[in-house]
C-alpha cells in the first residue's frame, strides 16, 4: 500500500472525489503542514479556520497494482485550479492552498514527473506545494465522508466528478 497527502481546497468534495476510484483503499481528511503544535493541542477546525497555518488535506492510502500515484495525481489535478493560491473555488483562506505531501522519498520522481508536466501544460509555476508531510491531524468525526452524510453540502468539485469512474 501506499500513502499520499493532497490538499485540494475544502477537503470534503476532494475525499468524496478520490473515493470512487478503484485501488483507493482508504481516505481520511485531516490538517496537515500546520505548525506541528497548534497551542499545545491538536488543532481543531475552527483554529484551522482561523489561520493556524495548517491545511484542509485528504490522506489517502491506495494500491498501486490498481492505481498508480501518476494516476491519482492525474485525478487530482482534474479538480483544482493548480494556479490559485490560497482558494479554490468560493473558498479563501490558507487551508485551501493546494499541496502534495509525500512520506516515502522514493515516490518523488513519479510525483515530479506530473508535477512538471502540469506546469508545463499550465505555462507557468504551480501554486501547488509539493513537499515531505510534516505533520497531519485526523479533522473532526463530523468532516469524516461529509458529503456522503449530508449530500447537498457545498463543495468546489462539480457533483458530475462524484461518478466519473
Amino acid at each position: 500500500m501506499k500513502e499520499l497527502y493532497l490538499a485540494g481546497g475544502c477537503f470534503w468534495g476532494l475525499q468524496k472525489f478520490i473515493d470512487q476510484f478503484d485501488g483507493v483503499t482508504l481516505t481520511e481528511v485531516g490538517y496537515a503542514n500546520g505548525p506541528a503544535e497548534w497551542e499545545g493541542k491538536q488543532p481543531s477546525y475552527e483554529d484551522v479556520c482561523r489561520n493556524s497555518g495548517h491545511a484542509e488535506t485528504v490522506k489517502v492510502v491506495y494500491d498501486e497494482s490498481k492505481l498508480s500515484t501518476a494516476g491519482l495525481l492525474d485525478f487530482y489535478f482534474m479538480v483544482i485550479d493548480p494556479l490559485s493560491v490560497n482558494k479554490q473555488g468560493h473558498d479563501r483562506g490558507i487551508q485551501y492552498r493546494t499541496g502534495i505531501y509525500y512520506t516515502d522519498p522514493s515516490d518523488l520522481d513519479e510525483i515530479r514527473e506530473v508535477y512538471d508536466r502540469e506546469t508545463v501544460k499550465a505555462g507557468q509555476p504551480l501554486a501547488v506545494e509539493l513537499m515531505p508531510l510534516e505533520n497531519f491531524y485526523s479533522a473532526e468525526e463530523y468532516h469524516q465522508k461529509y458529503l456522503d452524510k449530508n449530500p447537498g453540502g457545498y463543495c468546489h468539485i462539480p457533483s458530475s466528478y462524484f461518478n466519473i469512474q
